[in-house]
């Protein structure tokens, strides 16, 4: 890993996914989050100040940059819910089945090289009647922003931490086994092969 992914990435990163209209579709997720957590792609926390405390047991997050980890650590102390880093080994997570209550996982599936495996594993470590919270920017509905998606994402990759910006997410979201029970979608300000997002649950 270079100085760039290593020390430049991870604050873009943090900068380009804390914009208002971002945090907004995360505040229509992260709260719903209820019992024991698991945070797909923790990444620098930006999540966490929109879990409740009267809701929320406990937080355990996955993300395999160290340098996110670092920052997801800094907020981490400034809530009063317990956070805790999980490892994730050849693609598993280091969890028992059926041991969350809900999963949030927002501009994530994105960047996960395998996303379908990925989705597997988070069902299963849900447990049976247990949500799927998510927020992801992916394929548009308009086929001149898809082929725009199409030609950027193979120079996009490598400069955003190996994000795809044509992944269909709801089409992924049951290919994984999951069943989609609330799912709204619209383009973000910005330019629009980057700002399709669909947010809601599944379980």
């Amino acid at each position: 890993m270079g100085f760039y992914d290593r020390h430049l990435l991870p604050h873009l990163i943090d900068f380009a996914c804390g914009m208002g209209a971002v945090m907004k579709t995360r505040a229509q997720v992260v709260p719903l989050a209820e019992g024991r957590v698991l945070e797909i792609g923790i990444g620098s926390g930006l999540n966490l100040s929109f879990y409740e405390p009267n809701k929320v047991s406990a937080i355990v997050g996955v993300d395999p940059s160290a340098e996110m980890q670092k920052l997801a650590q800094q907020r981490a102390a400034q809530i009063s819910i317990p956070v805790q880093m999980i490892a994730l080994e050849l693609g598993q997570i280091q969890a028992a089945d059926a041991s969350f209550d809900s999963i949030v996982c927002t501009f994530t599936l994105c960047t996960i090289p395998d996303a379908l495996a990925a989705l597997k594993e988070m069902r299963r470590v849900l447990k049976p009647g247990g949500k799927l919270l998510f927020s992801e920017h992916g394929l548009a509905p308009d086929l001149s922003v898809v082929r725009w998606q199409n030609r950027l994402t193979p120079i996009w990759k490598p400069l955003a931490g190996g994000c795809h910006l044509n992944r269909d997410i709801p089409a992924l979201l049951r290919a994984g086994g999951f069943q989609i029970e609330q799912l709204d979608s619209r383009y973000l300000k910005g330019p629009r092969p980057m700002t399709w997002v669909s947010w809601g649950w599944a379980v």
